[in-house]
Formats: structure tokens, C-alpha cells, sequence
């Protein structure tokens, strides 16, 4: 287990005051079988007249929060500390046959209760806001997804096709763009390889979920760490009946280790936001700054 001390600051500032400033963030790493939330806590300036935690249908942390004081200046500070390890699945369970690892081909009739993680992974195989899945798609995966090829096999061959076929750009996209504007494109972030990826797993009925989290880089040898050596970042799951979800970053081309710290998981990235929010102003301009600093213990 490897021990990260994690700060995530995002700063708002406004040309007029904000008197009304109601936000919603997923800023609480999750505790799972291979990593656990040591110590978390969330402080917003100006204090809030109302903060309070709640766990969503898929078991993230939400914190909500409502400032009255006028303001122009907004500040939403996360720091936790958590214990990541490595998330193993059984080797046996990653040779099946791709076409068995469909939920529908799962699920029982009544998997409510026989097979709970079967009707639950159902519910990613469906489109949802950020991620359509656009005829083309399915040709894409198919390239990957031959006839009866190991779920474990074909998912690692996609994602290390994706790193190959796109070039990471910052600033290249927006959250309007489509999965079907990245097939053309070939250019994004990594919200867009994980929604693209994503998609890929739908168009052929498998369970694919969008996942939120931090990632740390390591300094090359004899450099020291700087702050900005970790981010926000985004990758996806897969879905193996009988095993579990196998998490792939298709950003870095690998598989989730240590240096992964989940956050949150949705449909797509509209279900895991870091931050989101609404205010009353007649403030004209704003601006956003979001710093991350991801330190071992």
C-alpha cells in the first residue's frame, strides 16, 4: 500500500459579489478492497451557511454546500489522506469469452437478489448524456473484440489502440464534444479517452464505467517533486462477471495501480464532477484556477 497526502484547491474569483453560492462536489476518495480514506475533510471559504455529506446510488461521497455571505472570491479546499494498493482480479475470470461477459447474458431473472453486481453493472451498458454511442463506434471496437478473444485480452488491446489512434491536447475539446466528434478528431484529454473507451464496451452490450479520480507521477531520478507532478484525472472499468471491474487508463496506456487514487464513478463524467455549482450575481467575468498537489506520506 502506498500512502498519498491529497490537496485539491479550486479558487473562483468574480468582478462583482456573488450573494448567493450553491456547489456540489465529489472531492472524498472512495474506500474499496484495495484502498482506503484514511482522514478526508473539505473547507470553503467563505464559510458556509449549510455543508453536509451525502452517498449517491453508486456509493460516492457528495458534498453539498450553500454560502449567503456576498463574496468574490470562492474557495473549496479538499485534503485527505488515503492508502492505495493494487487492484487484482482473478486471471481465470479474464480469459472468458468476451460475448459471455455481456450483464444480459449474466443476469438472472430475478438478480435484484441472486446476482446484485450483475444487474448493477447492467446499468452501464446503456448511452447516457456524455456518452453516445454512435454506429461507427461499434467497427472501431470490433477491431479489438474478435470472435470468443478473452474479455481481458480484447479490453487491454483497445486501450493500447486508443493510446496509439489519439493525441493528448489540452484545450482541444470541450465537455460538448461527442464520442462521434473524437472519432474524427483523434485529439482530447483524458475525460475524452475514458468516455471514448467507454463507449467502445457499450456498442457491443459489455458494462464500461466512467471513473474520476487523482493520478501520481513520480519525478525521474535525482529530480525533486513538484506540486504539479499530479492532476485530477479520468479512466474506465470494464466489467468481468464473476471477478469484478478491470480498470483501465487509456490516457497512460495501463492498467490502475498505486498511483491511482478513485474518487468517484457514474455513467459518464456528469455523474462525478469535482465541482459544480450554481450562483446569483450580476458579476460580468469570472475565473477558475485548480491546483492538485499528491504527496507519498
Amino acid at each position: 500500500m502506498t500512502t498519498y497526502h491529497i490537496e485539491h484547491r479550486t479558487t473562483y474569483t468574480y468582478d462583482s459579489d456573488v450573494t448567493g453560492s450553491y456547489g456540489l462536489v465529489h472531492l472524498r476518495p472512495r474506500d474499496l478492497a484495495w484502498q482506503t480514506c484514511v482522514a478526508h475533510e473539505i473547507n470553503i471559504e467563505p464559510e458556509p451557511a449549510d455543508l453536509f455529506r451525502h452517498v449517491d446510488l453508486y456509493g460516492n461521497s457528495k458534498s453539498y454546500f450553500h454560502v449567503v455571505q456576498p463574496h468574490t472570491r470562492l474557495v473549496i479546499a479538499s485534503t485527505g489522506v488515503v492508502s492505495v494498493g493494487v487492484n487484482e482480479l482473478d486471471p481465470a475470470s479474464l480469459n472468458m469469452p468476451w460475448e459471455q461477459a455481456r450483464p444480459s447474458n449474466t443476469a438472472p431473472p430475478d438478480s435484484r437478489t441472486e446476482d446484485p453486481e450483475s444487474w448493477e453493472a447492467t446499468d452501464f451498458t446503456f448511452p447516457s448524456p456524455y456518452v453516445e454511442v454512435p454506429a461507427p463506434i461499434q467497427d472501431y471496437a470490433r477491431r479489438s473484440f474478435l470472435a470468443g478473444r478473452p474479455i481481458g485480452e480484447a479490453a487491454v488491446e483497445l486501450m493500447h489502440r486508443i493510446y496509439s489512434d489519439f493525441t493528448y491536447k489540452s484545450g482541444s475539446t470541450t465537455l460538448s464534444t461527442k464520442v462521434s466528434d473524437l472519432l474524427t478528431k483523434r485529439t482530447g484529454v483524458c475525460q475524452d479517452f475514458a468516455h471514448f473507451m467507454v463507449a467502445n464496451l457499450r456498442s457491443l452490450g459489455l458494462a464500461g464505467r466512467y471513473v474520476s479520480g487523482y493520478l501520481a507521477s513520480r519525478p525521474a531520478p535525482g529530480k525533486p517533486r513538484q506540486a504539479q507532478d499530479a492532476a485530477s484525472h479520468a479512466w474506465i472499468g470494464c466489467w468481468v462477471p464473476g471477478a469484478g471491474w478491470l480498470y483501465l487508463d487509456p490516457t497512460n496506456d495501463r492498467l490502475i495501480d498505486d498511483s491511482h487514487t478513485t474518487v468517484a464513478w457514474g455513467r459518464d463524467y456528469g455523474d462525478v464532477p469535482p465541482v459544480k455549482g450554481v450562483i446569483f450575481t450580476e458579476a460580468k467575468k469570472s475565473k477558475m484556477e485548480v491546483s492538485v498537489d499528491m504527496a507519498e506520506a
